[in-house]
């Protein structure tokens, strides 16, 4: 049997932070006898002076300093717990699945994310991000931001276009060059690619010659950077590099820009959109993506 009760300490607690029962009795619309009792009994069962008078004000002794100390995160938890609670009544969700191609822009996706989180501070977004090709687990997913429609989502809408540009170290013979690089210069050289990124056609990738995949943008992004070979990368992830001119854009015939378009999708399994879910919804809808 516990000595103690959460109830009692919150009551400590109050005591401290308004400087007497009085004040503490009032801001918790209790009586100050009540209070009194409670804090009376809290330290008569432990055997520890929690409170002493200092002037005016109602302080906490050292023994009592130190313990309250390690309870405050408890008080702290139980009162998440309690408006998690309230909030689970009012209709609103505790979490929000949210998966999304790996070539979303982070930054973009962060804000919305940190606005969300502003607006929601009590429901959990977990993000999950996957390659163009890899079939997410779209049962278990509420939102989805992808390059194609999955099944078990809806037809969706249209979110943004990722920009992929050629680009090679500026120590690669590629931009040795004098003039424009054509289609035929290309193919003597590596393509750097992200595995399952659909920018080549399979004739395409056959006829260019020798092609290294890699599993994340970040991978391919280092690989052209150590001139493993050129290749079209998403842009908002190489401004940086670019600006740095650590990679540089390759001055080809034609192609130099490809566009992925990704699209906002939701699970079909939800009927209604509460609250929470459409401010998400809402939110990447409007970011100005770039």
């Amino acid at each position: 049997m516990h000595k103690s009760t959460l109830e009692q300490w919150g009551l400590l607690d109050e005591v401290v932070r308004h400087g007497s029962f009085a004040n503490a009795a009032e801001a918790n619309h209790r009586s100050q006898s009540s209070v009194s009792y409670n804090l009376a009994m809290l330290q008569e069962r432990l055997g520890v002076t929690l409170l002493e008078t200092q002037g005016r004000r109602t302080v906490l002794t050292p023994a009592g300093e130190e313990l309250l100390a390690q309870v405050r995160p408890l008080l702290k938890a139980f009162y998440t717990l309690e408006k998690r609670a309230i909030a689970i009544q009012n209709g609103e969700r505790s979490r929000i699945e949210l998966v999304v191609d790996s070539i979303l822009p982070r930054e973009n996706l962060f804000s919305v994310l940190r606005e969300f989180q502003r607006r929601y501070p009590r429901t959990q977004v977990n993000v999950t991000e996957v390659l163009e090709t890899q079939v997410p687990d779209s049962d278990h997913a509420d939102v989805l931001v992808l390059s194609q429609r999955q099944p078990g989502s809806g037809r969706g809408e249209w979110l943004m276009n990722v920009d992929f540009v050629a680009v090679a170290h500026p120590d690669h013979p590629l931009l040795q060059q004098d003039g424009v690089i054509s289609a035929e210069q290309l193919t003597a050289y590596p393509l750097v690619r992200i595995a399952d990124r659909q920018h080549f056609s399979v004739l395409q990738e056959r006829n260019h010659g020798e092609v290294w995949s890699c599993s994340t943008i970040e991978a391919a992004i280092e690989a052209v950077t150590h001139q493993v070979g050129f290749g079209w990368l998403p842009e908002t992830r190489i401004q940086a590099a670019l600006a740095a001119g650590t990679l540089k854009v390759l001055p080809l015939q034609q192609g130099v820009r490809r566009a992925t378009a990704l699209h906002l999708l939701i699970n079909n399994h939800i009927i209604v959109i509460d609250a929470s879910l459409q401010t998400l919804l809402n939110l990447l809808r409007e970011q100005s993506w770039h």
